[in-house]
C-alpha cells in the first residue's frame, strides 16, 4: 500500500499536563516517563507541570484578560495532536489544579479546533489506594468525553501507598513503567492514525 501521504514529515506534538503544587511530585514524575516514551516514538512533547499549574488563577469564564500562563496553556491545547494528563486522586476524584487547567480549555470553544476534538486523551492517576484510583480514572474519562476527546483504551492507575520511584526518579517496577509507556503509545498511535486518515481523505 505504501506510506500514507505526509507521514514521513509528520511529528506529532503531545502535550502533558500534570503534577501537584509540590515540586517533583509522583504524578509529575509519572507524566515525565510517559512523555519520554512519546519522544522515543518520534514526537515533540511539552510538559505543563505542578509549578506551572500553581501559577494559573482560578478559571473565570467572564474574564476578558488572561495571564501569560493561561495563554500558554490555551495555545498548547490548540497546537497539540494528543494529550496525557496525570492527576493525583484527592478524596476520590481529580485534584483542583488539574481540574482548573482543564476548565481553561473552555477558551477554545469558539476556535477552529474546539476543545480536544479529534485528539486522544491519555490518563495517569496516582492515588493512595485502589478505590481512589478507579473513581478518579472514571472522572477523568468523563471530562475527556465532555471535551470531545478520545480517551485511550488504557488508563494508568498507580497506587502511591507503595514506593514507585527511586531516589533518581526512575520507576522501580517494570510493570508500572509499562503502564506509563502504554498510555503514551496509544495517544501517539491515535494521532498518527488520524493524521493519515485526514491526509489521505
Amino acid at each position: 500500500m505504501g506510506e500514507p501521504k505526509n507521514m514521513s514529515d509528520y511529528t506529532p506534538f503531545i502535550l502533558g499536563i500534570g503534577g501537584t503544587v509540590r515540586p517533583n511530585s509522583s504524578s509529575e514524575k509519572a507524566l515525565r516517563v510517559s512523555l519520554h516514551a512519546a519522544e522515543r516514538l518520534g514526537c515533540r512533547t511539552s510538559l505543563l507541570g505542578g509549578e506551572f499549574l500553581a501559577k494559573l488563577p482560578l478559571y473565570a469564564p467572564e474574564s476578558t484578560e488572561r495571564t501569560d500562563e493561561e495563554r500558554v496553556l490555551v495555545e498548547s491545547i490548540l497546537a497539540c495532536d494528543g494529550i496525557v494528563v496525570a492527576t493525583p486522586g484527592y478524596h476520590g476524584s481529580v485534584s483542583g489544579p488539574i481540574k482548573n487547567a482543564l476548565d481553561l480549555i473552555e477558551e477554545t470553544a469558539r476556535s477552529e479546533r474546539v476543545y480536544l476534538e479529534g485528539r486522544a486523551f491519555g490518563v495517569i492517576v496516582m492515588a493512595y489506594g485502589w478505590q481512589a484510583c478507579g473513581t478518579t480514572l472514571v472522572a477523568m474519562r468523563s471530562i475527556a468525553h465532555a471535551l470531545r476527546a478520545w480517551p485511550t483504551p488504557f488508563g494508568a492507575t498507580l497506587n502511591a501507598s507503595t514506593p514507585i520511584f527511586d531516589e533518581s526518579g526512575n520507576v522501580r517496577d517494570a510493570a508500572v513503567e509499562g503502564q506509563l509507556v502504554l498510555v503514551a503509545e496509544q495517544v501517539v498511535q491515535f494521532a498518527r492514525w488520524r493524521h493519515a486518515a485526514l491526509a489521505n481523505a
